[in-house]
């Protein structure tokens, strides 16, 4: 199991390793469009890759906390487990009735 601090860097890194494309696209960024917003390059690949990622969790109607758990979780099961485990946390956070939350998020 991954260290919870770990998670999302493991997820990042299996994600590129899925996407070659994506790869690809965040090695040939181009360095003025950093430095005009400000970033190094080393930032503004970051940020292109967490957006890439987002919109990946999106496509397959996922938070991306839910794609994080997907890729760093070791069977379908056990990410079920775990993100029902988490929703169960935010409900209570949120004092929503569980079965309201559920059906609020499709779950």
């Amino acid at each position: 199991m991954i260290d919870p601090e770990q998670r999302h860097p493991a997820a990042l890194e299996r994600f590129l390793a899925a996407h070659d494309d994506i790869r690809q696209q965040l090695d040939q960024l181009n360095p003025l469009e950093a430095q005009a917003a400000g970033l190094t390059a080393g930032q503004y690949r970051a940020e292109r890759l967490h957006e890439a990622f987002e919109m990946e969790a999106e496509r397959q109607g996922l938070f991306a906390w839910e794609l994080t758990l997907q890729l760093t979780t070791d069977s379908p099961e056990d990410f079920q487990a775990q993100r029902l485990e988490v929703h169960k946390e935010v409900a209570e956070m949120a004092g929503m009735d569980w079965d309201e939350y559920r059906g609020l998020y499709g779950l």
